[in-house]
């Protein structure tokens, strides 16, 4: 019965996501089938099982033309309910994008000209196409003046590049970057087959994959950053300040944690049991070292843990946790991870059930979240964040968010803050932390607290406070909490252990077992990580015989970065054209640029942004590398960049920064 296997998979495609494409060939059978039985004619064969045809569309289209146009059934317009459910779908799940050119082409030729998809996006969007996708829009529009129709595949670019959240990275550009970086290995086959003369063909490609991937970006290593890796290959010096990366900018590793490490990781007879051990190691280090190996246990470091992460490093979670907030912590309530981005990927993961579910999230913000939620399906909401008050947000500009994502059928899960900001640079104060808890437990909204900086605390009065205080100073009991933390930032900088924590407070304990059950899904955490996050929260104490040699180098890393937080910014704010709020904490600057207006024009006739422009403009001249300030998020008519003051050469860069601005303010005037 045609009928109810078209119903059938509707109701699949409703409940997963998928089978568009075979609702299509269902229905192009079942017309066509009923067309030709109506002129007792043979359809012709279906080529239901050609994976190689990129389309569904295209594969329809010529047996189209075996039927006389008379005698098909015109395809209806789509009622403008249906066509705003579908566009709705394919932003919060990447998927449905044949059945949104189906809807679209209705004369079904395999092409859509670019009117019909103006009216269509004008149609689904509530408000003018330029001020949502201005990029993608103006792609367009000049496709519209240049009368050049849309097959499936360039739809699907178009789509692509409508719904990312910043035009700074095109996939097409990351493609042609990446292979010329050398890090592909897509000439092997011409190394196997190099006597076989045939086209290669893929049936996994950039159609069939998944769209919520090429949607997602990741503007800390993209296109700038794929460019300085270029320039630095062909023998271009390149000052990277891109990301967070103490040790690869020339930070010292502290060697206490080091010398703790090699010996939990060295079998007992060449470390903690070798007969000169105190040769070698102080006596507090081959203490903690046998500490740790009790722990782990006689596996040692080469075995699976606990999925949670070890139960005596657990403990050792809760501990300091209990100590810095004056409130219990509990070892189940804690879940070592790789780092922190591995543990806002479970919880989105968890979070993130519908097309509709949403999460707010500060702009400016750390663009792992609104990657991890393209890729996971999700919708996100920005707040924005008071350039002019030092970052803070309002309950104002909190509520008016949320009633417009209500308004647009959303549903806000949970609220992102970051805290010190990252790429802001500002330390909140309790009265900031409190709006942010009190709107989240009113409200029902999981927050989830990014504490990764909490020891990058520089300015004068300033001190870091965690979400998980203010909600209990203020007696917030139905606040729903996350809390992140991480080896690889404060004055530890081990970003290749990857080891981080989260903190599940006041968490349905259904919801923490099914956590549970996707941490047993990757078995557990890196052990390296776990025995890391341990010793960043349980340093050595005064009195231990290598505390001073670890206060020494501890200080020396924080004073460096104080330093440098302090000139880099008042050195920005010198260069007319360019203003910096001041970086009260984290490792970053995030200084805002005035540009000619023709630097906007050049942007929008590249398919750019004007901030990946200058970004790339000042690579090129100075070579250093900096992160364009759209990939992050931030106000309309906002041109800027994110750099770090981690390398130590960074305030030497002042002046090139100044003469790289006066050149491209002249060269764009």
């Amino acid at each position: 019965n045609p009928g109810m296997m078209i119903k059938n998979s509707c109701r699949r495609l409703v409940h997963t996501g998928r089978g568009s494409t075979v609702i299509s060939r269902l229905i192009s059978t079942w017309q066509q089938n009923t067309t030709l039985q109506a002129n007792n004619s043979t359809p012709p064969p279906l080529p239901l099982s050609n994976t190689h045809t990129p389309s569904t569309v295209r594969q329809f289209a010529s047996l189209a033309e075996t039927v006389p146009t008379a005698s098909r059934p015109p395809k209806q317009e789509i009622p403008l309910p249906i066509k705003k459910q579908l566009w709705e779908f394919y932003l919060s799940t990447s998927r449905g994008a044949n059945t949104l050119f189906e809807s679209i082409d209705l004369d079904e030729n395999g092409y859509i000209s670019p009117t019909d998809l103006q009216s269509f996006v004008r149609d689904v969007l509530p408000a003018h196409p330029q001020d949502i996708m201005p990029y993608a829009w103006n792609r367009l529009c000049d496709r519209a003046a240049r009368n050049k129709n849309y097959d499936i595949r360039d739809f699907k670019r178009w789509l692509v590049a409508a719904t990312k959240m910043s035009a700074d990275m095109k996939n097409s550009r990351m493609l042609r970057e990446y292979f010329h970086s050398g890090n592909s290995g897509a000439a092997a086959d011409e190394v196997y087959f190099s006597d076989v003369e045939e086209e290669d063909t893929y049936t996994w490609n950039e159609e069939s994959m998944s769209q919520s991937l090429r949607r997602m970006q990741y503007a800390v290593r993209g296109e700038v950053v794929m460019k300085a890796d270029q320039l630095e290959a062909a023998g271009r010096k390149v000052l990277y300040t891109n990301i967070g990366n103490p040790h690869q900018v020339g930070q010292s590793p502290i060697t206490y944690y080091r010398q703790v490490l090699a010996l939990c990781d060295l079998p007992a007879e060449a470390g903690v049991d070798h007969p000169r051990v105190h040769e070698l190691f102080p006596p507090d280090v081959v203490t903690r070292a046998r500490q740790y190996r009790e722990i782990i246990g006689p596996s040692g470091t080469g075995a699976y843990t606990h999925s949670q992460g070890l139960l005596g490093l657990r403990k050792h979670v809760a501990e300091y946790i209990a100590a810095r907030d004056g409130y219990p912590a509990y070892p189940g309530n804690i879940f070592l991870t790789n780092g922190a981005s591995s543990a806002i990927g479970m919880v989105l993961t968890g979070l993130l059930a519908s097309n509709n579910d949403a999460v707010m999230i500060p702009i400016p913000q750390y663009p792992i979240y609104s990657a991890l939620i393209a890729k996971l399906g999700g919708r996100q909401v920005g707040y924005e964040l008071d350039e002019g008050s030092q970052w803070a947000v309002s309950r104002e500009e909190l509520e008016a968010r949320l009633a417009e994502a209500e308004k647009q059928g959303l549903e806000v899960k949970a609220l992102a803050m970051i805290n010190p900001g990252n790429p802001s640079g500002n330390v909140m104060t309790h009265c900031d932390i409190q709006v942010l808890t009190e709107f989240c437990a009113e409200k029902g909204i999981v927050l989830l607290a990014d504490e990764v900086y909490q020891t990058n605390v520089y300015a004068d009065g300033a001190e870091f406070v965690s979400a998980k205080k203010v909600a209990l100073d203020c007696g917030l009991r139905q606040l729903q909490l996350v809390s992140f933390h991480s080896t690889s930032k404060g004055l530890i900088g081990e970003c290749g252990r990857r080891g981080g924590y989260m903190e599940l407070h006041h968490i349905d304990p259904y919801v923490q077992s099914q956590l549970y059950k996707l941490a047993s899904s990757e078995l557990c955490s890196g052990v390296v990580g776990q025995v890391m996050t341990s010793l960043m929260l349980k340093p050595p104490l005064p009195g231990d015989a290598s505390y001073e040699q670890f206060r020494r180098e501890t200080q020396t890393i924080y004073d460096g970065l104080k330093d440098r937080a302090q000139k880099l910014v008042e050195g920005l704010n010198q260069i007319p054209g360019m203003s910096c709020v001041p970086a009260e904490g984290a490792m970053y600057a995030f200084p805002r640029v005035e540009v000619p207006e023709k630097a906007v024009e050049t942007a929008k006739e590249l398919g750019t942004t004007v901030d990946n422009l200058y970004a790339l403009s000042l690579l090129e001249m100075t070579g250093i590398c900096v992160v364009p300030a759209s990939g992050f998020g931030q106000k309309k008519g906002r041109v800027g960049f994110r750099t770090t003051f981690l390398h130590p050469d960074t305030v030497k860069a002042v002046d090139l920064f100044r003469d790289h601005h006066e050149k491209f303010t002249r060269d764009y005037s």
